[in-house]
């Protein structure tokens, strides 16, 4: 990849008018201009929109949501009475189901409205069709007083049940598996949902080979550190089943992430870049962007992080949150934005720059906090202890902020950043122990969760930066084991493999 895109960000800009998606399609989604895998999923609709419907299923299973809004609108332009068209509205408007944050307002509001539709034509539809709708009403049942963790748990019951009912439906099945996935605890780390959804996954993905929603859902099923190694054969499938979705392209770069295999993420990435710039999809430019950012910063190839890095300011000014494209979420390109500059300086530890980094204010808090963190550990580092104290402030104010709202994932990672901020802050103050107490209960409250599949990784994982803490307290045997550890869940990153290396030597091994 050769700064794919940002440096010469305005010629590809061209390529947003051109729809990557073309007019006709075979029954199976698949044509010699467009493939998506193959997909049929059966309904009581006019026969004449089969293949749309299957069209749109296929985008479905590939997070390409604004598209398959669109076909299921063609769909309903031919059979106005086709209920599963409003099902399959009503479950991309939900979005990517792996972004952990509560969904807009206003998200919600066009979800439900799909949902209505649906339940009004779904009296002249199957049973069979009527259980997806009713499944697919349980994510924006009474949201303004329920929470979205209660509504996602509710949906994967409903689909589960549907899937005993209709024991022959395997589509059925396999929104069922990926729901599991979705409604898994972080913190389960049996990871039973996972392990269950994945049996369903791979025993029919040996029977459909060629089906976009099996690949992509066991990628994400085992994305994971324990896990990651089972989803290589998807990882390395995904991408050729269906390379006209830009998220296609992208997910196997989750596992490449996983087991550190940097430059075939970057060669994922570039290429789901690629096809989402042709499409608009800025959001999940911006999020392939992020997990290209970062794999290039564990190979150290620093110019080729920094072209991305300089390119934020033109995606940006294309970049609309509110808008449902891709698997991206506008929360997942606010994410990135926030993210790219912050590990930019924590990667290359260069603390100056990132005590002057500033924050960007936006809908998602734990996007600014990711800001915040990366200030409060460059001021610590550079003598600036009020600066940091500042900077660990508003970390516990949005911590607060995300507690109240009910977004206790992004609350969690936040106290963790926190405390580690606050831990960097305590030895530069010459609070050693404190430090060290500090930083040992950010490692354990980090290690009981796992990260979310907006992001390749924390900004800097709590249990290395015990490792640099230990170092700089002299203690080289106990930062080797920290680094060691940090290297058995993160493979392959360039910091801890060089800091264990100078561990090594100092301590005379």
């Amino acid at each position: 990849m050769k700064r794919i895109g940002f440096a010469g960000i305005a010629v590809l800009s061209s390529l947003f008018a051109t729809a990557v998606y073309g007019q006709e399609h075979e029954h199976q989604v698949s044509a010699e201009s467009e493939k998506l895998g193959t997909v049929h999923f059966a309904t009581s609709c006019s026969p004449t929109v089969a293949p749309q419907l299957d069209r749109a299923v296929a985008l479905l299973h590939s997070f390409e949501f604004g598209a398959s809004i669109g076909e299921f609108n063609e769909v309903l332009a031919v059979d106005s009475a086709c209920a599963m068209a409003y099902w399959g509205i009503a479950l991309s408007r939900w979005s990517n189901p792996m972004a952990a944050g509560n969904r807009s307002v206003a998200q919600l509001q066009q979800g439900q409205q799909a949902v209505d539709a649906a339940t009004r034509l779904g009296t002249h539809a199957t049973e069979r069709e009527r259980g997806y709708i009713n499944a697919v009403r349980q994510l924006y049942d009474d949201f303004e007083h329920k929470d979205q963790r209660s509504r996602v748990v509710a949906y994967s019951q409903a689909m589960n049940e549907l899937s005993m009912r209709q024991p022959a439906d395997t589509e059925a099945l396999i929104f069922y598996a990926i729901s599991l996935v979705a409604s898994a605890p972080p913190t389960d780390k049996t990871y039973a949902n996972q392990l269950k959804a994945g049996s369903i996954l791979e025993s029919l993905w040996a029977k459909q080979p060629n089906h976009p929603g099996l690949a992509h859902y066991i990628i994400h099923t085992y994305d994971s550190p324990a896990l990651a190694h089972k989803a290589r054969a998807a990882a390395e499938r995904y991408a050729m089943i269906a390379p006209s979705a830009a998220h296609a392209l992208h997910m196997p770069s989750h596992t490449f992430t996983r087991v550190g295999m940097w430059e075939e993420s970057v060669d994922a990435n570039s290429r789901s870049i690629k096809v989402a710039l042709s499409s608009g999809s800025i959001g999940e430019v911006l999020h392939a962007s992020d997990y290209a950012m970062y794999a290039y910063l564990q190979m150290g190839k620093e110019s080729e992080a920094n072209a991305i890095l300089d390119g934020l300011p033109a995606l940006a000014a294309r970049f609309d949150p509110k808008a449902i494209t891709g698997a991206a979420p506008g929360s997942a390109g606010i994410f990135a934005l926030a993210a790219i500059p912050a590990r930019w300086v924590l990667e290359r530890r260069a603390w100056a720059e990132a005590a002057a980094l500033e924050p960007r204010r936006s809908g998602y808090p734990y996007t600014e906090a990711m800001t915040y963190f990366a200030r409060s550990l460059g001021a610590s580092h550079t003598g600036d202890p009020a600066r940091a104290k500042a900077a660990i402030d508003s970390l516990a104010s949005i911590q607060q902020r995300l507690s109240a709202t009910g977004e206790s994932y992004w609350a969690e990672q936040v106290a963790i950043q926190r405390l580690i901020a606050q831990a960097w802050l305590d030895l530069a103050d010459h609070r050693e122990n404190d430090a060290l107490q500090t930083m040992r209960e950010a490692v354990t409250r980090e290690d009981a969760t796992d990260k979310s599949a907006v992001t390749p990784g924390p900004l800097a994982p709590a249990r290395e930066l015990l490792g640099d803490m230990l170092m700089d307290l002299h203690h080289a045997d106990e930062a080797r084991a920290e680094y060691r550890a940090t290297l058995s869940k993160e493979p392959n990153r360039r910091h801890s493999l060089l800091a264990l290396s100078a561990a090594t030597t100092r301590a005379g091994h």
